[in-house]
C-alpha cells in the first residue's frame, strides 16, 4: 500500500470523465481500474489523501504518470481568460479532474470502438474484447481502508499479439458492429511492429498525428482523443458531439485555442464534463 497527498485530485469526477472505460466508482470514498495488465483500488483517506494498493515501485513507475501527478493543474485553472465565463464555470465544476495517460495501444482499440456509441456501449465492448483473449487477474483480498472489489476477476487488456489471434467472428460478436476490421486492422499494425508505441512516443505532434490519421478507421476526433489520454499531448482539442454542442451554444462555433497551446486539452475534459453533468438549466 502507499499513501500519498494529492491536491486537485477527484475519484468519482475523473472516473466520470469519458477518459478510460475500465474505471469503476465502488463508493464515495473508492473507486477501482484495470490498466497496464493490472488491478488498482484507490481509496481517499483525508482531505487530499489517498492509498493505493499498489508498491511504491509501482506508483512511482505506472500510476504517477497515469494520473499526470506532475502537473500543476491549480496553475492550469488560474490561466483561464477572466472573461471566458464558460469555461471559468466549468474549471470549477470539474475540479479534480485529471488527464489520464493510459496503454497507447488499449486506448487506441478503446477509441476506435467509440465512434458514434454510448459509454456504457463502449465499456462493456472493452470488457467483452478483455475477457476473450486477455489475462485473467483475481480479485485481490484487500485490508482497510479498501473494500471489497467488486468482481471476483478481473481481465487485463490484451496485447497486440493476443488481440491479433482472436477469431474475426468472435471480435464481431463483441459488439463492435462496423469498427471490427479497423480492430482487426490495429492489432495487426500494432503486433507485426509497423506501429510501435515507443516509436509513436518520440514523434512530434503533428507527425503523431498524421501517423494515426493514416491508420484504417481513425478520423479527427479519435486520433486527437489518443493524442490526449495515450500520449500526454495535452495541447490536443477532441471535438465530439458534446464539445460541438458547447461551441456552437457559448462559443459561435468555435473554441478559440491559441491561449492554452499546452493545455487545451484539459479545458476540453472541464467543458466535456460540465455539459454532461451540471445541473440542468
Amino acid at each position: 500500500m502507499v499513501t500519498v497527498n494529492i491536491p486537485f485530485f477527484d475519484l468519482a469526477k475523473t472516473a466520470d470523465s469519458g477518459q478510460a472505460f475500465r474505471i469503476k466508482v465502488i463508493d464515495d470514498s473508492h473507486i477501482e481500474l484495470v490498466a497496464f495488465g493490472k488491478y488498482l483500488q484507490i481509496a481517499k483517506t483525508g482531505n487530499d489523501t489517498f492509498a493505493f494498493t499498489c508498491t511504491e515501485k509501482e506508483f512511482i513507475e505506472i500510476w504517477t504518470p497515469y494520473l499526470d501527478l506532475g502537473r500543476d493543474y491549480k496553475k492550469i485553472v488560474k490561466s483561464i481568460d477572466k472573461n471566458d465565463e464558460y469555461l471559468l464555470a466549468a474549471a470549477k465544476f470539474g475540479e479534480g479532474i485529471r488527464i489520464l495517460k493510459q496503454d497507447i495501444f488499449e486506448t487506441v482499440i478503446s477509441y476506435i470502438i467509440s465512434q458514434r456509441r454510448s459509454i456504457p456501449s463502449i465499456t462493456t465492448s472493452v470488457e467483452r474484447i478483455s475477457k476473450l483473449c486477455g489475462k485473467k487477474i483475481p480479485a485481490p483480498k484487500l485490508e482497510e481502508p479498501f473494500v471489497k472489489p467488486l468482481e471476483k476477476e478481473y481481465y487485463a487488456f490484451p496485447t497486440p499479439a493476443e488481440l491479433n489471434k482472436l477469431p474475426f467472428a468472435e471480435l464481431e460478436n463483441t459488439g463492435v458492429g462496423y469498427r471490427a476490421p479497423y480492430i482487426s486492422r490495429a492489432a495487426e499494425d500494432f503486433n507485426s511492429g509497423k506501429l510501435d508505441p515507443e516509436s509513436l512516443s518520440k514523434l512530434s505532434d503533428e507527425d503523431l498525428y498524421k501517423t494515426l490519421m493514416s491508420m484504417f478507421g481513425v478520423g479527427t476526433k479519435v486520433a486527437n482523443c489518443v493524442m490526449l489520454f495515450a500520449f500526454a499531448r495535452t495541447g490536443r482539442f477532441p471535438v465530439d458531439v458534446w464539445i460541438q454542442r458547447i461551441e456552437d451554444k457559448y462559443y459561435n462555433g468555435h473554441f478559440d485555442c491559441t491561449p492554452y497551446p499546452e493545455t487545451a486539452g484539459i479545458m476540453q475534459q472541464f467543458m466535456f464534463y460540465y455539459e454532461r453533468r451540471k445541473p440542468q438549466e
